[in-house]
C-alpha cells in the first residue's frame, strides 16, 4: 500500500491530515505530503495536494486508480499461486516475491493519485488515525473488494474452471493461531506504511520499496501458517468466487484490528512536542474531512 494530503499512502498512499506535525519537511521535500496552504473547505473535495503540488484529482479518478491497483495485485499474487499449484514453477518464495513486487509497483504507479491503499484494512487504519476522510472509506473499500472479486473470477475462468477457484486463505493450524498471526503481520505492515507515508523524517521516495519488502517478508514466514493475507479484500474476493468461507472472519477481523493498532502505535511514537499523556488522550482524528487552513 504514499504521502500526505487527502489520502494517505497506503500500501503507498496519500492522506488527509488534520494538522501538520512538528518536524515535517518543507513543501519541496514532502513527497506525498500535505500542503499547508490548502484551499478553503468548499473546495476540499476537488483539490488534493499530491507530491507537494496542488492538483485537481477527482474522487472518481481516485477510485479508478484503487480499482486498477487492487485488481492487478490480486491477479498477479493469486495468479502466481495458481500457476505454482499447477506446475510448481513459481515456488513458494517466488509467490512471496510476486506479492511484494506487485505492491511496490502499484505504490509508485498510483500512490500519487489515490494513495495506493489497495487494502480495506489500510484505508480504515488511515481513517482511524485521522489521515483519511471517513466519508471516502466506504467507496474505497467497496472498490477494492469488487476489484479483488473480479480478478479472482478472471483467474478462475482462465486457469481453474468451475471446480478450481483461485487460492483462498485458510488457517494451516487453528483459527486462533492464524488470527494472531494476521493481527501481528498487519500491525507491522501498517506501522511501516505510517512511517514512510506520513512522517517527513522518513525517506518518502522509498515508500514502495519499504512496503513491498514488508509484505514479501511477512509472506515468507507467515504464509505457511495463515496464508499471510493482511488484506480483507484479498481473502474475500477468492472466497466469494470459490464459495469457500472457512474461517473467513479471521482474515477480516485480524487485518482490520492489526491495521488500526499499527496506525495508533506509530502515532504514539511520532516526533512531537506533546507529552505522552496528551498524545494518548488525543482523539483518533476527525470523522470527516479535517478543517482546512
Amino acid at each position: 500500500m504514499a504521502r500526505r494530503e487527502e489520502d494517505s499512502y497506503t500500501n503507498g498512499s496519500v492522506f488527509e491530515v488534520s494538522s501538520v506535525e512538528e518536524g515535517r519537511k518543507d513543501d519541496k521535500s514532502a513527497a506525498y505530503a500535505i500542503d499547508e496552504q490548502l484551499p478553503p473547505p468548499e473546495e476540499a473535495g476537488d483539490h488534493d495536494a499530491l507530491c507537494g503540488m496542488q492538483s485537481s484529482i477527482s474522487f472518481i479518478q481516485q477510485l479508478i486508480a484503487e480499482f486498477l491497483a487492487t485488481f492487478f495485485l490480486i491477479f498477479a499474487g493469486c495468479g502466481a499461486g495458481t500457476v505454482n499449484a499447477k506446475n510448481g514453477m513459481a515456488t513458494f518464495p517466488g509467490v512471496a516475491v510476486v506479492w511484494g513486487m506487485t505492491v511496490m509497483a502499484m505504490v509508485y504507479a498510483v500512490g500519487h493519485v489515490s494513495g495506493a491503499h489497495i487494502n480495506p484494512a489500510v484505508t480504515v487504519g488511515f481513517a482511524i488515525s485521522g489521515r483519511f476522510p471517513w466519508r471516502k472509506v466506504p467507496a474505497y473499500m467497496a472498490v477494492q473488494t469488487v476489484a479483488a472479486t473480479m480478478a479472482s473470477l478472471l483467474l478462475r475462468l482462465m486457469f481453474g474452471g468451475r471446480n478450481e477457484p483461485p487460492p483462498v486463505t485458510a488457517p494451516a493450524g487453528s483459527a486462533v493461531q492464524s488470527l494472531v498471526m494476521e493481527f501481528i503481520i498487519t500491525f507491522y505492515l501498517m506501522f511501516v506504511i505510517m512511517a514512510v507515508a506520513t512522517d517527513d523524517r522518513a525517506v518518502g521516495q522509498m515508500a514502495g520499496l519499504a512496503v513491498g519488502g514488508t509484505i514479501m517478508l511477512n509472506a515468507l514466514f507467515a504464509g505457511p501458517v495463515s496464508g499471510a493475507s493482511m488484506n480483507p479484500a484479498r481473502s474475500i474476493g477468492p472466497a466469494l468466487v470459490g464459495s469457500k468461507y472457512k474461517a473467513l472472519w479471521v482474515y477480516i477481523f485480524g487485518p482490520f484490528a492489526g491495521a488500526a493498532a499499527g496506525a495508533w502505535a506509530y502515532n504514539l511514537i511520532r516526533h512531537t512536542d506533546k507529552t505522552i499523556g496528551e498524545i494518548v488522550k488525543m482523539p483518533a482524528g476527525p470523522t470527516d474531512d479535517p478543517p482546512r487552513r
